[in-house]
């Protein structure tokens, strides 16, 4: 099974031609309200490509939490370890422009009340893979890596957004999913020994052997790069028309870690993550998006 830690969020959605620039007003062509937040979303991405899967995390004693609990468990994620806090459930604004590409702002809320110890042992007994990204305390992030590590857990972290983590901590997971511009934040750190002096100092390679982990780094439209072991997997794109690219991120994380939780091959899991994530933009909406096992089999056998 997965176990994963991060965020809950409510996510206010905005349709426009172009995305306001600053000073500037822009009228929406629409508005949606979805459940979100990147832990949620990849807990959902997960269970519906048939993973067993607990969520854990924080949201508020308010209606928008119930909402969010209700969503994850209709997507077949087990929230029974999900907290109630005395705090407002976390929220993003999103806005998704004509190309569909996005732009997000996020207010913690309550998932700044996610604690690593909310975490029952006996889940983390049964699990596989704990899957954590940046939403919730650093601290705790770290505190999380440490008990999964002390279990004999794998560990995959997925650097989104971008914030400063100790390099102990990062070398400490065995899976590091990073896109382009977290991969070139995370080499910009300078004096840390995660700075190489090459311009290609943000490749899978090159973070690879700065962090002596496993690295997958994203690479949008272009596909993605993973420096696995010693080995490297390039991947080129599905070829699709994007409508929403919201949750194409926490897609890929969600079906990658599903995949090999059932005992997939590295590379076989990335083709298939790659896939459902492509197929996630291809819909409007972040959990609404997210693809079924069955949705992506059939993807995954048509042409590319």
């Amino acid at each position: 099974m997965i176990v994963v830690f991060g965020s809950l969020n409510a996510d206010f959605v905005f349709e426009c031609e172009t995305a306001p620039r600053e000073g500037e007003t822009v009228r929406a062509d629409a508005f949606r309200l979805e459940s979100g937040g990147k832990g949620a979303n990849q807990a959902a991405a997960a269970a519906r490509d048939g993973a067993e899967v607990a969520m854990i995390g924080a949201v508020g004693r308010d209606a928008t939490g119930d909402g969010l609990l209700a969503a994850l468990r209709d997507a077949g994620v087990d929230v029974s370890a999900v907290a109630r806090a005395d705090a407002p459930t976390g929220c993003a604004g999103i806005t998704v422009d004509r190309s569909g590409a996005n732009r997000i702002l996020v207010c913690g809320g309550a998932n700044d009340a996610a604690r690593a110890d909310m975490i029952p042992e006996d889940l983390l007994r049964r699990a596989s893979h704990l899957v954590l990204q940046m939403e919730v305390p650093v601290d705790e992030i770290v505190a999380a890596i440490a008990r999964a590590r002390s279990a004999g857990v794998r560990v995959v972290l997925n650097l989104a957004p971008a914030r400063p983590i100790p390099l102990e901590a990062l070398r400490a997971c065995d899976l590091l999913v990073v896109n382009e511009s977290e991969a070139a934040a995370l080499a910009a750190r300078s004096g840390d020994g995660a700075t190489a002096a090459s311009p290609a100092a943000d490749t899978a390679v090159a973070l690879r052997d700065a962090l002596g982990i496993d690295v997958v780094r994203t690479l949008g439209a272009d596909g993605l790069e993973a420096a696995v072991a010693a080995s490297t997997v390039r991947l080129a794109a599905r070829r699709i028309v994007a409508v929403d690219t919201t949750a194409a991120g926490d897609c890929f994380v969600g079906v990658l870690v599903a995949a090999l939780d059932r005992g997939a091959d590295v590379a076989a899991a990335l083709e298939r993550a790659t896939a459902a994530a492509a197929l996630a933009c291809t819909q409007r909406g972040c959990q609404s998006s997210l693809p079924s096992r069955t949705a992506t089999d059939a993807f995954l056998a048509s042409p590319r």
